[in-house]
């Protein structure tokens, strides 16, 4: 073979063909028509292979080949080889097989080759491809696999790889990139939608120890995947150095560089990352990306911009130990004040930068008022709070506290959980409820004093809002709307100046509560009710029995991000009753003092939420006094019609003041006792002797509780 190297060309081309090698010299095609043969494509020549079958080809420098539907098939040598400067096309579902590399890129100095393949399938049993330094490889929608030993890609020096769409399977590691003393550039892995695989290893190698130290950028593209048999994604040795970014993917494994090698590692663009980082110089996240812990962990620098730390799953407690910390992030952690174990962020040197903590919630209370340390700093200015505000823990939220150098859950610094407003909230409601109720019944019998001994029906609407204080237990706000329908008549026995009457309707509650938590109480009722006017002395008394079934529920948003909520129902029982005096004044002005007294008992009820929080509550009572005066004026229209305004001012008082509650066996002051006053205005309206309209709208505030509006809508018609 040496002696046909240097006789001349044509003896060159009578020894390749007694080699198996048909050399091309210009331009040349072959088909399907064509006899399987190898080939040797010369420098400036091309071979075109469309829907042909060959053994192996060489191509020369600045010697191209382009494939179409080809096979190409090689025993004991590469199936396609590219010398310095050459190009190869192949597409259009070409299959390359050796039991040696399926295609080598060849370099000379600094001149390399340049291949590209689509859709197609190349593979070797020492690799599918071998790229040498100032070489490319691009794969689109293609398969390239090492079925041998060895990894579906080899790269030296700065050789670059970029695969779409594409699926790179190797023997042993996925891919494997090797330095070269040649080159200083790093070698370059771009990856969009594709899956690296190793069989028996890590998804990418770089380095290796006899060889000296590689350099590599690898970018981890939208959709892509790495997948190591030995749960490596990126394993870094021989004193090598790796950057690796991933983008917009979700990759599961760890990243490794044994010691004396490099790695850093770039999450970017909701990138996310599950698995250890081990002996990592550098992590940066950024836009909105996340990496989760599975142990312990030490970085020498972290750089977090609007993403975030997982620290495992509840439960685990793992430590973070950085070198230093800078930008803005998140850390996602859990605490345990009965054991005293917790997540725990270390910054060994400088820390900068606003960062927040979400610590996780639980139902449970701490078994002792202590605190926990979750982050410890070197030096630096960095600050750090709680994402969601205090953590809660059982009954109450705990807050975050700075002493010197570290960051505390305090155990001393509390307020009370919204799973606890939620709580005292729904025990307080039902009080509030069943006097907004009560009042549709009361302009009731107004109507019926100014039409005495005459039978009617009637139905009304409604609506009230309450603000209650924090003095109550837990600030809220409640909206009520409900109506009510009713029907009475006069006793046939008796002076005929008693009135009885029957009534049901339904209303619904709807609770905010503090920092998100929601709330609602659905109430049903029925009663009775009875008035009687002496009409000589304008006296009457009036008497309500009503009652309720409640459906209550709460949806809490906890502190980690987390919603719990619960349900229950419970029964309550109350009486109202009334006694006043009906004045009539000059010019149809009327003057009605009054004093009312209510009494109200709602079931208690033991209930849980379903994060574990544990409530018990008794009976809730209720007794209201209530003195006051209505004025107003009767302007007779004829006929049965007629207006009447009239505004009222009462003073009310609650004096029930132990109502208790126990959240997780804490126990909690919860009533509305104290005074307030009232306003209201209305106006009933006769339209005809038999049907009447009426409006009413009441203010009231106090001592826990104000009534920013009231609004009462109904008519009636008697016969």
């Amino acid at each position: 073979m040496a002696q046909c190297l240097f006789v001349g060309p044509a003896l060159l081309v009578t020894c390749c063909q007694a080699y198996g090698l048909t050399t091309v010299e210009g331009s040349k095609t072959i088909t399907a028509a064509t006899s399987t043969d190898s080939y040797r494509v010369t420098s400036g020549s091309t071979l075109t292979a469309n829907g042909a079958t060959t053994l192996q080809i060489q191509v020369g420098a600045t010697g191209r080949l382009g494939t179409q539907k080809a096979s190409i098939s090689a025993t004991g040598t590469d199936a396609i080889r590219l010398s310095a400067g050459a190009e190869a096309t192949l597409g259009g579902d070409t299959r390359v097989t050796s039991d040696r590399y399926g295609i080598r890129l060849s370099r000379t100095v600094a001149v390399g080759s340049r291949a590209v393949i689509n859709d197609s399938h190349v593979e070797g049993r020492s690799g599918g491809a071998l790229v040498s330094g100032a070489s490319s490889l691009t794969l689109r929608n293609s398969e390239l696999i090492g079925s041998g030993t060895a990894a579906s890609a080899v790269l030296f020096g700065n050789a670059r790889l970029e695969a779409e769409g594409s699926k790179l399977t190797g023997a042993s590691e996925g891919l494997h990139l090797f330095a070269d003393s040649e080159f200083a550039e790093s070698a370059k892995v771009n990856l969009l939608g594709s899956q690296v695989e190793g069989k028996n290893g890590s998804a990418i190698l770089v380095g290796n120890s006899l060889i000296g130290p590689a350099q590599a950028q690898i970018l981890v593209g939208a959709g892509s995947t790495l997948i190591g048999s030995n749960g490596v994604l990126l394993e870094v040795v021989g004193n090598s150095s790796a950057l690796m970014t991933v983008d917009n993917s979700a990759l599961s494994g760890d990243v490794r560089a044994e010691a004396g090698s490099t790695a850093n590692l770039v999450l970017d663009n909701r990138a996310s990352l599950v698995g250890r980082l081990d002996n990592v110089a550098g992590l940066t996240l950024t836009n909105d990306s996340q990496w989760t812990m599975v142990e312990d962990s030490q970085l020498g620098s972290l750089a977090i911009n609007g993403s975030s730390i997982r620290f495992g799953e509840p439960g685990q407690y793992q430590r973070l130990t950085v070198g230093t910390l800078a930008g803005a992030g998140t850390f996602i952690m859990d605490a345990d004040f009965s054991t005293g174990q917790t997540d725990f962020l270390d910054v060994t040197g400088t820390a900068t930068g606003n960062h927040a903590l979400l610590v996780g919630s639980s139902g449970a209370d701490p078994v002792a008022e202590s605190q926990l340390q979750v982050v410890r700093v070197g030096a630096g200015d960095a600050q750090f709070s709680l994402l969601n505000g205090p953590v809660d823990l059982g009954a109450f939220s705990y807050e975050l506290v700075q002493r010197g150098n570290g960051w505390f859950l305090d155990g001393l610094s509390k307020v009370i959980s919204p799973g606890t407003a939620s709580v005292l909230a729904l025990f307080n409601t039902a009080p509030t409820v069943w006097y907004g109720e009560l009042t549709s019944l009361r302009g009731r019998m107004g109507e019926v004093r100014r039409d005495q001994g005459k039978a009617g029906a009637w139905a009304r609407a409604y609506g009230n809002k309450y603000n209650v204080s924090d003095a109550a237990g837990s600030p809220y706000q409640q909206v009520q709307q409900g109506f009510s329908l009713g029907a009475d008549a006069p006793l046939p026995a008796g002076d005929g100046q008693w009135l009885l009457g029957v009534m049901a309707g339904h209303s619904s509650s709807e609770l905010d509560l503090i920092r998100g938590a929601t709330a609602q109480v659905k109430s049903s009722y029925i009663g009775l009710y009875g008035t009687w006017l002496d009409a000589q002395t304008g006296y009457y008394f009036d008497s309500t029995i009503k009652f309720n079934h409640f459906d209550n529920s709460a949806k809490v948003s906890l502190s980690d991000g987390q919603r719990t909520k619960s349900e229950y129902s419970n029964l309550g029982v109350g009486v109202s009753l009334e006694l006043g005096r009906h004045i009539q004044l000059d010019d149809g002005y009327f003057l009605e003092p009054f004093t009312q007294w209510s009494a109200v008992t709602i079931g208690g009820k033991d209930y849980h939420l379903d994060n574990g929080l544990q409530a018990k509550g008794d009976d809730t009572h209720s007794v209201l006094g209530k003195v006051g005066a209505t004025l107003g004026r009767t302007l007779d229209l004829g006929g049965g019609r007629f207006v009447q305004p009239y505004v009222r001012l009462a003073y009310a008082h609650e004096f029930v003041t132990d109502n208790e509650i126990q959240v997780n066996e804490n126990r909690f002051d919860n009533d509305l006792s104290g005074s307030r006053g009232e306003v209201g205005a209305g106006i009933a309206v006769g339209l005809s002797e038999r049907l009447q309209l009426h409006a009413d709208f009441d203010y009231a505030n106090g001592d826990k509780i104000e009534q920013p509006w009231g609004a009462n809508l109904g008519l009636q018609y008697r016969w």
